[in-house]
């Protein structure tokens, strides 16, 4: 298992020490402080991520596409999604979960097959949005991503991996239907994807402080919550009962914002104070040995 990098291919039986992570990271949605997660999108900024202390790494599927010259809303072919993810999760100790979009197909096999790539490629935990590439259906009809759901937690059981679905809805996001309407649809759809398997639901999009802590009041499971500039910090998300806070994408373009700032500097002004708060070439190099003895 997790030898062929991006594979979309059904894996054998999980190994003890992948059982055990999945075990880990579901764990962590249930403890007295919310998972935190810096979203990663290579082995680099995974193991800067771990060597931190953070229990749990989470990829940025943006990121990845980013990185690879893709533009996000699954443009990327599925095949380099899961090869970075099988660097990600090969390259650190901390458990993974990984961010695979819409799931690269409609049905219920597709969605099977993309959890049996996410096990595959080692990851323990799996992002599975409802958003639709369609102006006119910008959501999945429900009832089918209700059995791609189940189709996901079937493939983790036979699989025998305990697979942290983390299932988000974007109609906060895409801004669907008339305001007044949008919570009492997300309600219904992230109760739905909750009953269906899911461990964990996703609100993206959402930074109204009364509304993040109806959603807490009305689905009694773990809720992850997108930090943004201006949204509740850490402690007031714990404070109304958010167990997960994930970073996206921003990571990602944080760091082509300070490498856009360094060459700008470079080319007007000739000087380098850019580089100043930058780790040293020795604990990069360092990190990167550490990795070959995962």
């Amino acid at each position: 298992m997790n030898t062929v990098p991006g594979a979309r291919i059904e894996s054998p039986m999980a190994s003890l020490d992948q059982e055990k992570k999945a075990e880990a990271l579901r764990a962590l949605h249930f403890g007295e402080e919310p998972l935190l997660l810096v979203n990663v999108w290579d082995v680099a900024s995974a193991r800067m991520i771990e060597a931190a202390g953070f229990p749990a790494i989470a990829t940025t599927s943006a990121g990845i596409a980013f990185a690879h010259g893709y533009p996000d809303g699954q443009k990327i072919p599925p095949e380099h999604m899961f090869a970075a993810v099988w660097q990600i999760a090969n390259g650190v100790k901390a458990p993974v979960t990984a961010d695979v979009e819409a799931g690269y197909g409609t049905t219920p096999e597709s969605a099977m097959l993309t959890a049996s790539s996410v096990i595959n490629a080692g990851a323990v935990g799996m992002n599975f949005e409802d958003a639709e590439d369609d102006p006119v259906h910008p959501l999945a009809d429900l009832s089918l991503q209700l059995e791609r759901i189940r189709a996901i937690r079937e493939t983790a059981a036979r699989l025998n991996v305990p697979l942290v679905l983390n299932a988000r809805t974007d109609v906060y996001l895409k801004q669907v239907g008339e305001p007044s309407k949008r919570y009492d649809e997300a309600l219904r759809r992230l109760s739905a994807y909750r009953d269906a398997g899911a461990d964990c639901v996703f609100i993206s999009g959402l930074t109204n402080r009364d509304t993040i802590s109806r959603f807490v009041a009305d689905l009694r499971c773990p809720i992850n919550i997108l930090a943004v500039p201006g949204q509740a910090s850490v402690a007031e998300l714990n404070g109304l009962g958010v167990k997960r806070i994930s970073l996206g994408s921003g990571p990602m373009r944080a760091g082509l914002g300070i490498l856009s700032r360094i060459a700008e500097e470079l080319k007007t002004s000739g000087t380098y104070s850019g580089l100043e708060n930058a780790p040293s070439h020795l604990q990069i190099n360092e990190l990167m040995r550490s990795c070959e003895s995962q």
